[in-house]
């Protein structure tokens, strides 16, 4: 299989240590706004789409995008919440504040704050932040993969029928995306009683998966937002991400991603989803 390439490590002034350093920045101003919401007081309301967004995903953002517009002005930035700044720059971060605003409104602590850098188009670093946990990813093009600072690592996986597969619902798959993910799912556990799947997560599956609690993390739908930090973070601990076709994620994916802590077995997920 032919794969396209991207960028050994990532390039910005000051090198990679200060592109992580803001990173991290950028999700502690994030949580300092998240943790004191959590299970209290907040304001919803519908986006176009339908989907819910919360007073706190845009006070989030704003954080973010407000210290980016300071510290690298020359900078582009992606937000789920208010788009799309310096378009043309080429180097990019990409914002979502809140990735999982249902379980934020229900309680759950199993959302994240997903902060990425994109360098022509691709994903060099990512950063994966569960606020109320205090359980944070960080992954950078050429470097391991950290989990609150200790080396995470993603684990083998000898054969699809032993992986543990998530995906954050399967209400969130067109009909068509449903039988690959249905097939999939078939291939993993046989029989559904028996099979090892998780349902809900979003980005902290990816996490798990980094960390080697998980083995595949199956989705579609999916938004540059959505993505774009959980590629460094699930290839610097050793996994592989890729589109349903096999090829790797950058800006111009089609939202549909496999996530593998055991790039073995990439070809077998291919094929099972037929």
């Amino acid at each position: 299989m032919s794969r396209k390439k991207f960028p050994a490590s990532p390039v910005g002034k000051g090198g990679v240590d200060r592109d992580i350093e803001l990173a991290e920045r950028l999700a502690d101003a994030a949580g300092a706004i998240i943790r004191p919401a959590f299970r209290a007081d907040w304001k919803d309301e519908r986006k176009i789409d339908a989907s819910p967004v919360t007073d706190i995903d845009r006070a989030a953002e704003a954080a973010m995008r407000a210290i980016i517009e300071t510290d690298r002005p020359d900078d582009g930035i992606i937000g789920e919440e208010y788009g799309t700044l310096n378009e043309n720059a080429g180097r990019q971060w990409v914002l979502d504040p809140i990735d999982g605003t249902i379980s934020f409104m229900a309680g759950r602590p199993i959302f994240g704050t997903l902060v990425a850098l994109m360098q022509d188009g691709w994903p060099v670093l990512g950063i994966i932040d569960q606020p109320i946990a205090g359980e944070r990813w960080v992954g950078a093009i050429g470097r391991p993969t950290t989990f609150n600072g200790q080396p995470a690592k993603a684990r083998s996986c000898a054969a699809l029928d032993s992986a543990v597969l998530a995906t954050s619902s399967p209400h969130y798959f067109g009909a068509s995306e449903a039988e690959g993910y249905m097939a999939l799912a078939s291939a993993v556990g046989g029989n559904a009683k028996q099979a090892m799947i998780i349902y809900g997560g979003d980005c902290y599956n990816y996490g798990l998966l980094a960390s080697g609690h998980l083995d595949i993390v199956c989705e579609a739908g999916l938004s540059l937002y959505d993505y774009a930090a959980l590629v460094p973070v699930v290839e610097g601990a050793g996994g592989t991400m890729s589109d349903w076709q096999g090829n790797p994620l950058d800006a111009q994916s089609d939202g549909t991603v496999i996530a593998l802590g055991d790039p073995a077995r990439l070809e077998d997920v291919l094929e099972a989803m037929g």
